[in-house]
């Protein structure tokens, strides 16, 4: 990306409020202290913002054969290995990994690395998206798009620069001195299997329009009945970056602590619909899959149901213990 990412101490806190990541540290400086940082942290899943602005990029100027509202985003992973805190200064680059042609269906992954002001990567991470190919777009589905999206910004140079195809993204540096975790559970009696309290999130379309807000998620099928018909849908739809986003609190305040989750992933497999009048209700669980004692780390299975509904068709996340 051309221009740098300014993290805002007000931004991260909008964030944290759309997602419900409730704790502390993404809130208030004195919270961030007890964990060891000046500034509020940023939730887990908030390079999606960032993420958005790139991929909207991309389909303007790079992967001009596919259109915004022929691409369904499948795959999501982060990997933390900084947090991201108000006041960072964060340079973007941009990979686009493959692409897979099945018909007239394309698989596309690219791949980001977050620096920061520093030269530090603080966090890497893929997306996974299907999108069709030259597809032709129905004129009524193209003037309601046109009818709902947020004005354009004005015309300026492409957000993109290109690098040279030899261009390798730095590798994570590690810290001299390791992170002083504050974690609740203890690690030492956590065995493959143990379940996780079940615990629960609403949705509401007030929830939806904030997400799409604050996210800058432009696709209207998330606040607009009539676009959501239009493709099928039988009402809008949660964004599925903001059921990620909730799975994100429901770890950390297990967890205790938003930085010690170093790696979530999450394979889309469903939606949830959001009624006009009604809170759509999702829940959550989780087991420990697996240990690493050398590390101190547990890989975490989670689940997300609306109803029957099931929202993950794989998520998992990697989590650090003091």
């Amino acid at each position: 990306m051309r221009d740098h990412y300014e993290v805002g101490r007000e931004k991260v806190r909008e964030f944290a409020r759309a997602v419900r990541n409730k704790h502390g540290a993404h809130h208030f400086e004195p919270d961030a202290r007890k964990l060891g940082y000046e500034g509020v942290l940023a939730p887990p899943t908030f390079s999606s913002v960032i993420g958005m602005s790139c991929t909207r990029a991309l389909l303007d100027s790079v992967l001009t054969e596919y259109d915004l509202s022929q691409v369904l985003q499948t795959d999501q992973v982060f990997e933390q290995h900084r947090p991201i805190i108000a006041g960072d200064s964060l340079t973007t680059a941009i990979r686009i990994e493959s692409v897979r042609h099945f018909g007239d269906t394309d698989i596309v992954q690219v791949s980001f690395t977050l620096t920061n002001q520093r030269g530090e990567v603080a966090q890497i991470g893929t997306t996974t998206m299907v999108a069709r190919r030259g597809a032709h777009v129905d004129p009524e589905m193209a003037r309601a798009i046109d009818g709902l999206l947020i004005q354009p910004e004005p015309e300026g140079p492409s957000p993109l620069v290109e690098l040279p195809a030899e261009h390798v993204a730095p590798s994570p540096t590690v810290d001299p001195e390791p992170q002083v975790l504050h974690t609740l559970p203890d690690f030492d009696t956590l065995a493959p299997g143990t379940a996780l309290p079940p615990a629960s999130a609403t949705l509401t379309r007030g929830d939806l329009v904030n997400y799409a807000g604050v996210s800058g998620d432009p696709n209207p099928i998330h606040f607009s009945e009539h676009a959501a018909r239009l493709v099928g849908l039988p009402t809008v739809v949660g964004h599925g970056l903001l059921t990620m986003g909730l799975a994100a609190d429901y770890l950390t305040d297990w967890a205790g602590d938003p930085t010690a989750v170093t790696r979530f992933s999450v394979r889309f497999a469903g939606y949830v619909p959001v009624g006009s009048d009604v809170p759509a209700r999702i829940d959550f669980g989780g087991r420990v899959k697996s240990l690493d004692r050398s590390t101190r780390t547990a890989a975490i299975a989670l689940t997300g149901h609306h109803g029957d509904r099931k929202l993950f068709g794989r998520a998992l996340a990697e989590i650090r213990f003091a």
